[in-house]
């Protein structure tokens, strides 16, 4: 494998990153949030996800660079360039995690846009055009459904009051939470809501098998599949378990296991493309021995088939309406996220860099959703994936090799300076 070194000089194709450095930082954020089974537990807005941003702050302090947050929590960090009036080129992906999330997922994204950062002062370049890491706030969605809910906010496809308004299991809404969170960060500049930007790169793990299994250094993404999120819920009766027949009984967790399986048979794909999950489901009141009264669960449907999407959620819609075994339903769509495909000229200009560097690649479409989907849709976008072990991903044992996080992060800093004279 071709991959890059820690060198300090500069190449033909542009400078070295620092891949020692870049690797200390992953490791020294890896402790945020540290489980015992070597993965992290950074949900978002929760004091792990706030020590996170302010580690990542501190080393933006230290470079001088410029620090902005806007009002979804969106963070900002800006090395300027030198006609401060030219829209900026962006990098960046999220700090926050899953329950039981891993290492790399997101963080290697900001990590890797801030090692570009810190390479450019390092051999003292200055840029055309600004540029600004960005670090998405709750991308996973696992405390706040739905994901990407901050690039999504950004983006115009979800409502600020919308998304303020949603709150945890534990009744706690996105505003009091990012409130909290901003009162323990440095003073940081207020910017108002939006997509500006001249192109996006994000770099990020694959999350799959692919690149693994055939030895690639790094993916060049082309596109995004399409992602429904929903949220369902059955209303039945409390009663107690050991006096209340069954037939008198209106069971909403039973009710919920029935629906959730007329769905699967509904939607059923024989091509096994169509992505159907029921991750989270929340039984009310929760006690042993009380037959269930409320139940709600959320689905994340996903195709990379704008239409074949369509009609899935169409049918989830249809089979969540009047009643199931005596209990209401009711749906909520909370994201309907179109497929996107990748601005041709940003691809090019990343497989360019990959080519520069002599790198082994393919072509890849993303299976997981990013918050470049919803850059994608102002901003010409690109994205550059480098090989997770087993492709495990949303799973603490979730690993990349040290090599492959310093190829995806040259081909980045490559990739930014050279869009940087391109015609978008």
């Amino acid at each position: 494998m071709n991959a890059p070194t820690s060198s300090s000089s500069l190449t033909s194709v542009g400078p070295r990153i620092n891949s020692q450095r870049l690797w200390e930082h992953v490791c020294t954020m890896a402790r945020i949030g540290a489980t015992a089974k070597g993965g992290v537990n950074r949900q978002a807005l929760t004091a792990e996800d706030t020590q996170g941003k302010m580690l990542l702050l501190q080393w933006a302090s230290a470079r001088g660079y410029q620090t902005s947050i806007d009002p979804i929590g969106n963070l900002f960090i800006r090395r300027p360039g030198r006609n401060p009036g030219l829209s900026p080129v962006l990098t960046g992906s999220h700090l926050d995690s899953q329950p039981t999330g891993g290492r790399f997922d997101g963080v290697y994204g900001v990590l890797a846009g801030f090692e570009v950062l810190e390479t450019l002062d390092d051999h003292g370049m200055e840029t055309e055009r600004p540029i600004e890491l960005v670090v998405w706030m709750n991308e996973e969605g696992s405390r706040f459904p739905p994901p990407t809910m901050g690039s999504a906010v950004a983006a115009g496809a979800l409502s600020l009051a919308e998304a303020l308004a949603i709150k945890d299991i534990t009744g706690i809404d996105v505003e009091s939470a990012l409130k909290a969170q901003i009162a323990e960060l440095p003073a940081l500049e207020k910017r108002a809501l939006g997509m500006n930007g001249f192109a996006y790169i994000e770099a990020h793990i694959e999350q799959g098998p692919v690149l693994e299994n055939e030895a690639c250094d790094v993916g060049i993404v082309t596109g995004i599949q399409g992602l429904h999120a929903y949220e369902i819920q059955l209303l039945g009766a409390e009663a107690h378990a050991g006096t209340t027949p069954l037939r008198h009984r209106k069971d909403a967790l039973v009710a919920a296991t029935t629906l959730i399986g007329s769905i699967r048979a509904a939607i059923n794909d024989p091509e096994d493309i169509l992505r159907f999950t029921v991750g989270r489901l929340e039984v009310y009141p929760g006690s042993p021995n009380t037959v269930p009264g409320r139940v709600t669960f959320n689905i994340d449907l996903r195709h990379p088939d704008p239409d074949f999407l369509l009609r899935a959620g169409e049918t989830i819609l249809q089979l969540c309406a009047g009643e199931i075994e005596g209990c209401p339903v009711s749906a909520k769509a909370l994201l309907r996220s179109t497929p996107i495909t990748f601005d041709d000229r940003v691809v090019a200009t990343v497989r360019k860099a990959a080519v520069g560097r002599a790198m082994k690649f393919r072509d890849i479409v993303s299976g997981a959703t990013h918050d470049a989907k919803f850059t994608a849709q102002h901003i010409p976008t690109g994205m550059i994936f480098v090989p997770c072990e087993k492709g495990i991903s949303h799973n603490e044992a979730e690993n990349a090799r040290e090599a492959d996080v310093a190829a995806g992060a040259q081909v980045l800093c490559d990739a930014m300076l050279a869009i940087m004279s391109e015609r978008l």
